[in-house]
């Protein structure tokens, strides 16, 4: 009989917005549709401060952006690259964490079944199925391949029954870089975004084959658990 997921507690999400990120890497996000739980392991984070301007906190309080303002591990979800883009509060208020990529994660939870599901829940591509590792690389496809929609979830927390994430002790080595689509005028220029080292096919963009990028100048080899 598959067991029943174990959530993470709620003080899991009372961090400073980097190190959630951080930690943020290597859980699983459950969802479950259809009697299944669908199932994917984080692999890429980036994370937001309200006192830089490339946060949308920054911006001001609004009733769309007051999630961000809600206590740690609030779920605030946005219309963002043609799809729902899903992130979490951290301690500060208008700090959270932005979740970029995921793998989906097969287990006596979340059987091949779950993952087939996963594949439904996206458009399919021109030139044939969607790559395994492929699946969730993106903040959209992420949110697609949950079901998860803005107006159903954002300002949520996690449900037990319906929508979880769960720490199965992964600590994986990391590989932090700068943050992705931020352009000059808003960009601080800080390394705020973590990537999964055995998982690095799966972010939005590999931090390690992006042409003329330096190890020390771009990206940082961080070690297991640290």
């Amino acid at each position: 009989m598959a067991r029943t997921p174990k959530p993470v507690h709620e003080q899991f999400f009372d961090r400073d917005p980097v190190p959630l990120a951080r930690a943020l890497v290597g859980t699983v996000l459950r969802r479950r549709l259809g009697g299944q739980w669908l199932a994917a392991k984080i692999v890429e984070t980036e994370a937001y401060a309200l006192d830089e301007p490339a946060s949308h906190s920054s911006l001001g309080r609004t009733p769309s952006r007051e999630p961000m303002f809600a206590p740690p591990g609030t779920l605030y979800l946005y219309w963002s690259r043609g799809g729902p883009s899903l992130n979490l509060s951290a301690r500060g208020s208008g700090d959270a964490v932005l979740i970029k990529a995921a793998v989906p994660h097969v287990d006596s939870v979340s059987p091949p079944q779950a993952l087939e599901h996963m594949r439904t829940l996206l458009p399919p591509l021109a030139n044939g199925p969607r790559a395994t590792h492929r699946l969730c690389s993106g903040q959209s496809l992420l949110c697609r391949a949950l079901d998860l929609h803005v107006k159903e979830w954002t300002g949520l927390r996690f449900d037990p029954a319906r929508f979880v994430l769960e720490d199965l002790g992964d600590r994986p080595e990391l590989v932090q870089a700068r943050r992705l689509g931020i352009s000059a005028v808003r960009s601080t220029g800080l390394p705020w975004r973590f990537v999964h080292r055995e998982h690095v096919r799966s972010a939005t963009k590999n931090p390690l084959t992006r042409r003329g990028a330096a190890q020390g100048v771009d990206y940082w080899m961080l070690p297991s658990g640290g």
